[in-house]
């Protein structure tokens, strides 16, 4: 669980009109400001570094962190981005997510015998001095499996390890698949798996947890206690370079070094993170009231001639989407339900409002050619996983009105009613985010009334991140589609975010067909790489026909950055939950 599956805003624009259809003469600028990030290095130049300094991050949203300092409970990017001074993965990689021997832990995979054998290293310690042991590696697994805890990141991918569903179901007080061979304050824990799966080897995989917890901690703390416990919102132990020093809930973390960091002494004396909102992210970065500034992809034009900072850039494993609930989630069976009567259950409704949005013009005109529409659920990134042959949908009203006619959404005046005759309402639930973000989604709704869909925001407006997360998670009734974002695991299986047994999957679709795709994608089998291969493309192509999920984008991440800093890189061998491994920051000698 090395990378943070997380729901984002789909704010994506610096200005908007309501409806975009063309692109007009930005085209060839957008172009260029393309060309420029794709030619941006992914860190800062390497050069010594001097102890000292204090570096300030913008944490860019316009709501207040939560502050949950678990990676097991954790479910936000802006949680992860405020953790990540301590929040230190168990494993480190190479450049192509390949797990080494180079973090505080390594592991070491038996084919023969379906285990895996985590090593912790000697002198890995949590910031309160304590040394990091096996059980330490064992309690994430039960603060996922235990249902009280109501961990978002407990799938059933998880499962695969011997004993934790019977956990998981309070069948069983221990989870029989893992071993600590040297007891408790041991270094080794063996996991035994029912079958092992393509991708165990790289990070982020999601069949075995890449974190520890301080059980000598937490151990006194109710699991329907802990994620609210002051032991995870305000003074939470970490392993990693930097220990959390203070805490203005909501608005910053400042960060002091952790003196028992196993690596040795960090560079830095404090690391702030500072709540600023995305339409002042500009500003930010032009005043150089902060050394670490995201760079707002609209505001780009404003920002990319200012002075003694370094623009560094990547393309992350992420896209945004629209979602149809189509269900529930059933705590109880601990799996998704579907509804078969559900209103958005139509795969011809869903197609027509993919056909309507003209994803493509509004990225275009409005972030500087910096993001751009994506086809599948399985970026390019991923190589020959990703399906060149899925078109997506690609902006056309007329095959939209087409689709709906023939699957009997009739008009009945300004608006289309359902095939049973009775009237057609679709809420939308979109989050608040920068100034662009209600146009944006008003230009959607208008193309959507284009073709006699009564779409509007639910509540008649846009819904704060918070409030946001707690209406898809726990299926608000009145919710009937919703846009959001994932950050992705390195390891690309769907299993995590769109399976049965998947909290995450949050549409709550069910299908035999994504069942076996899905299982057929994590098969013994699929260790055949081109098997595997075929699996994705065939589950690429499913589900772009049901169109229960619609990929909208992805962007050019652009950090600017103080140019006296070096070590902070984006490379996946010197980054953590896409975060810099804070240990090398530090300010040129």
């Amino acid at each position: 669980m090395t990378k943070l599956k997380t729901i984002g805003s789909v704010g994506i624009v610096s200005m908007a009109a309501l409806t975009l259809v063309a692109c007009g003469k930005n085209n060839q600028s957008n172009s260029n400001d393309a060309k420029t990030a794709s030619k941006f290095p992914s860190s800062m130049p390497k050069k010594a570094a001097k102890q000292g300094g204090t570096v300030k991050v913008a944490l860019e949203t316009d709501t207040p962190f939560t502050g949950i300092f678990s990676d097991q409970l954790a479910t936000t990017s802006f949680d992860a981005q405020i953790a990540s001074p301590g929040a230190e993965s168990l494993f480190d990689t190479d450049d192509y997510h390949k797990i080494n021997d180079k973090g505080p832990a390594t592991i070491k995979i038996n084919q023969k015998n379906k285990t895996i054998t985590i090593t912790l290293k000697k002198g890995v310690k949590w910031s309160d001095g304590k040394r990091v042991t096996a059980k330490d590696l064992e309690y994430p697994y039960e603060i996922l499996g235990n249902k009280k805890t109501k961990a978002q990141r407990y799938s059933t991918k998880l499962e695969v390890l011997k004993g934790l569903k019977e956990y998981h179901e309070g069948k069983a007080k221990t989870i029989s698949g893992i071993e600590l061979p040297d007891g408790d304050n041991g270094l080794r824990m063996i996991l035994h798996f029912s079958s092992l799966k393509p991708g165990m080897s790289f990070s982020g995989n999601d069949y075995y947890v890449e974190s520890a917890a301080p059980y000598h901690y937490l151990k006194d703390v109710p699991f329907n206690k802990l994620e609210s416990s002051d032991k995870i919102r305000k003074k939470p132990l970490y392993f990693g370079p930097y220990k959390l020093a203070k805490l203005v809930r909501g608005q910053s973390v400042t960060w002091i070094p952790n003196k028992y960091y196993w690596r040795g002494k960090p560079k830095l004396a404090k690391i702030v993170y500072q709540v600023v909102s995305p339409n002042s992210a500009s500003q930010a970065i032009k005043s150089h009231k902060f050394d670490i500034v995201q760079v707002v992809n609209s505001q780009w034009k404003e920002v990319k001639n200012t002075e003694k900072v370094k623009f560094i850039a990547q393309i992350p494993l992420y896209y945004s989407y629209l979602g149809f609930k189509v269900g529930k989630w059933d705590a109880k069976k601990g799996k998704n339900v579907m509804n078969p009567n559900s209103k958005m259950n139509n795969r011809s409704l869903r197609q027509a409002i993919g056909y309507a949005m003209n994803i493509a013009a509004v990225n275009k005109r409005y972030t500087n050619g910096l993001s751009f529409q994506i086809p599948t659920l399985i970026p390019k990134q991923f190589g020959d996983f990703y399906d060149p042959n899925v078109k997506g949908f690609t902006y056309n009203l007329k095959k939209a009105n087409e689709l709906l006619d023939k699957a009997g959404y009739k008009k009945k005046g300004k608006w289309r009613v359902q095939p049973n005759g009775k009237p057609l309402k679709i809420n939308l639930l979109a989050m608040s985010g920068a100034a662009t973000q209600e146009p944006i989604v008003q230009n959607y709704i208008q193309q959507w009334h284009k073709i006699g869909l009564n779409v509007g925001l639910l509540n008649g407006r846009l819904t704060e991140i918070n409030s946001f997360y707690d209406k898809v998670q726990n299926d608000d009734q009145s919710v009937d589609m919703f846009m959001a974002a994932w950050g992705l695991s390195n390891e690309p299986s769907p299993n995590g975010l769109y399976s049965e047994g998947g909290p995450a999957n949050y549409t709550r679709f069910v299908t035999a067909e994504n069942n076996k795709l899905i299982d057929e994608i994590d098969s013994e089998k699929a260790f055949n790489h081109k098997y595997r291969v075929q699996k994705f493309h065939e589950w690429q192509e499913y589900m772009f026909k049901d169109a229960y999920v619609i990929p909208m984008y992805n962007a050019y991440k652009i950090y600017a950055v103080n140019d006296r800093l070096t070590g902070y890189s984006l490379k996946p061998a010197e980054s953590n939950n896409d975060h810099p491994l804070w240990y090398q920051v530090g300010y040129v000698k």
